[in-house]
This record gives structure tokens, sequence and C-alpha cells, in this order.
């Protein structure tokens, strides 16, 4: 009885998995990134004189750089071109305007030469100042060209000594221009001004911030994001809205990306077949200090001004990125050639700023748009409540009412086998 009680349980886990792969198959998604252009990761090593400290494992914190270093130079993927840069790696001295110039490539980015790289960073001894700003100024134009992925990750152990040129500013600068790039930023053995400025720093262009106190964390942590530039990205596209829906720029499927000053307008046109549903999604980034409460609201509407569907979004300050979205599906036409639908899509925010604070340029905005075919009229989410799987569920129920009739044959004829007996 156990046995055949266990054969029966594992034939339903095998319905249950040939249902899954039914219901999920495979297939390449509309606007998947070909991922032909390689991705391009520059490593920003801090060498500043503090790197001598040691605090980590028992050794100082540039030997454990250099032991993170060698490890993740061993696992990168071969389809991504990785580079070294250094800041205050080599000016000794105490003149700030000299010191706060020192950054330089230690290994061009492209096609990786293992040996060479690991030799590179051997070469290495703590030095001087800590000019983040002005390497990353650098860092961006080493990644400069190309479609793929671009990935800055700054490993520093304490705050910007050359401000007025804020690190903050300069990755906000750089997000500005629109070119994909992300700067990801790891703190090792944090305090808590180092912090703020490191995070603020990842927070300006989508990246991450990660406390580091130990060496396996360090290696972990930039394999991680070695990786993470292997996958493939879609580029955003950059547009200018028009500040009504007669002069606003026609949209097809994809990432859009521009800026929206505060409390601004921003039009854009999307064509509409019928038949097809519309997509669409907003994101505004608060990328400088402002007020709490604030809110972001997209609206569709027809070309004479009628809402047809909103979406709408609302914070307190605890968030940098405000997202909402909606969908529009188009009813299918009896003519065969009936026009597309002008839909004009409207971004508002509400943001505002304390005194003092710049309002230019806008606040970056980023849109996505998607046209595809609408839901059938014989298997709608509607119909069944199911979505287009509702053929599986009758699938599942007639093998299990054929499973039935058969293990109650098979249980009346064993019982008819034991009566004999």
């Amino acid at each position: 009885m156990i046995t055949r009680t266990r054969l029966a349980a594992g034939a339903c886990a095998l319905l249950a998995a040939l249902a899954a792969g039914m219901a999920f198959p495979g297939g390449a998604s509309a606007g998947e990134p070909t991922g032909e252009d390689a991705p391009k990761v520059d490593l920003v090593l801090d060498v500043s004189g503090s790197m001598r400290t040691r605090d980590i494992d028992g050794g100082t914190r540039m030997a454990a750089a250099k032991q993170a270093f060698n490890e993740v130079l061993d696992a990168t993927p071969e389809e991504v071109q990785l580079g070294i840069r250094t800041l205050g790696a080599d000016y000794p001295g105490d003149d700030r305007k000299t010191g706060c110039k020192d950054t330089a490539q230690l290994y061009p980015v492209g096609p990786l030469d293992r040996t060479e790289a690991k030799t590179a960073v051997a070469t290495l001894a703590p030095t001087g100042w800590t000019p983040i700003g002005p390497a990353l100024l650098k860092a961006a134009d080493d990644l400069d060209g190309g479609a793929g992925s671009k990935r800055i990750v700054l490993i520093s152990d304490g705050e910007d000594t050359c401000a007025p040129l804020d690190p903050c500013e300069v990755a906000r600068e750089i997000a500005a221009k629109g070119i994909g790039l992300t700067i990801d930023t790891l703190g090792l053995v944090p305090n808590t001004k180092m912090r703020q400025q490191l995070s603020c720093i990842a927070e300006a262009t989508g990246g991450t911030y990660t406390s580091v106190e130990h060496t396996d964390e360090l290696t972990d942590k930039v394999n991680q994001l070695v990786d993470r530039a292997a996958d493939p990205v879609v580029t955003p596209v950059a547009t200018e809205g028009a500040d009504a829906c007669a002069k606003a720029p026609t949209l097809k499927s994809g990432l859009y990306t521009d800026r929206e000053e505060f409390g601004q307008q921003r039009w854009y046109r999307v064509d509409v077949e019928p038949g097809q549903e519309l997509r669409a999604s907003v994101s505004v980034g608060a990328d400088r200090a402002v007020n709490p409460s604030y809110g972001v609201l997209l609206r569709a509407v027809t070309v004479h001004g009628r809402e047809i569907v909103r979406g709408e979004a609302a914070g307190n300050g605890r968030t940098d990125v405000l997202s909402t979205g909606l969908r529009y599906p188009k009813a299918e036409s009896d003519e065969d050639d009936a026009a597309a639908e002008a839909v004009c899509l409207q971004v508002t925010n509400s943001f505002s700023v304390a005194s003092g604070v710049k309002t230019t340029p806008g606040l970056p905005l980023e849109l996505t748009v998607d046209v595809v075919d609408g839901p059938g009229d014989s298997d709608d989410v509607a119909a069944f409540g199911l979505g287009r799987g509702w053929w599986l569920l009758g699938l599942l129920v007639l093998v299990g009412f054929v499973a039935g009739l058969l293990w109650g044959w098979l249980s009346r004829w064993r019982f008819a086998i034991w009566r004999t007996n």
C-alpha cells in the first residue's frame, strides 16, 4: 500500500512538472537586448595613504584590496572588457592642487590579460590624496563609446579630499549624459560621512553601495558586480518631450530618458493600432535634495484632451525614485483599414526644492513604452479567470479523471484477487 502511495505521488509530481513546462514555455521577449557590444567595467581603486591602515583581517586595507583584485581577475567572464584606474597612487606630497590630479589608468579597459593586470596591481603602494571626483570623471571617459553595459566599481576607504569638486555632483553629471553608466561603490571600514558620500554617488546613477569589513566580502561583492555587467541591458534612448500634445514626439516601443523641470509637464505620443494594448511606465528620480511630500502623474489622453486612463504615485521623502504606470487596450475594429489612434502621454511631477538648491538641469525621467497585441476574445483573462492557461487546467482535470478510473479499477481487481485467495 505504501509503495502504491509513493508511486501515485511520483506520478502526480511528474504531471505537475510537465504542466509547469507547458505553462511557461521558453522564448525571447520583444525588445530583448542582443548583447552585441561587449560589457565594460572600470575598477577604480583608492590608493591613498590611509590604505596602509591595518584593520581588515589582521592586514592592511591595501593588502585586502590586492587579494580581492587577484581573485576577481581570475573569475572575470571572458566577454567582459575590464580596466583598472587608481586614485592617489602616485603623488606623496602636500600640494593639494597636484594631489587632486592624481588619478591614472593602471590597466586600460579592453580584453583582459590576467597576468598583465595582476602584475600592475602588485606594484601599487598607498601614497597620497583621495580625488574621487576627478577619478570618476576620468573613469567615465575610459568607458566612453559603444552601446553595451558600462559600470564603474569604486573601492575607497575615505571621503574625497578634493572638494569643491563634489563627487556626488560628478556622479549626477555623469547620469545626466544619458550614456547608461552605473557607478557602484564599496566602502572599506566606513564611517558615517564616507557612507553618506559613497551612497550618494551610487544612488545618482542607479548603482549600489556596500559596506565591507572583510577580504572575502570585498572579493564576493566585486565579483558579483563584474558578473552583473555581463548581463545584457537595454540602453535608454534620449528624447525630449514637448509642452503640449500637438508638439510631442512620437515614440515606438522602447526605453527613453528625458529631463523634467520641477512642476513641469512633458508630453509624448504613441500610435496604438486596433487590437493592441499600450503599456507605459515612468520613473522620476530626485537627484538632489527635495522637500518631502511629492508625486508623479502619468496620464493617457486623446489628441482632443479626453483622459483615457491614469497612473499616479506619491512619496514622503523616503525614496529617491518615484514610479507609476498605466495600461490602455485598444478595441478591435470591424474595418480592415482602421487607422491607429494617437495616444498622448502626459508626465507631471510635484517635486519642490528649498532655496539654494539647483533647479537645472531638470529631474531625470525614464519612460518605458510597450505596444503589444491585446488579449483575444476567446481566451481573454476575464473569460475563465485563469488567463491564457485555462486549457492546461482542462488537460489536468482530464488526466486526473483517467488516473482515478485506472486507480479504481486496479483497486477493485486487487480486492477481488484477495477475496479469491
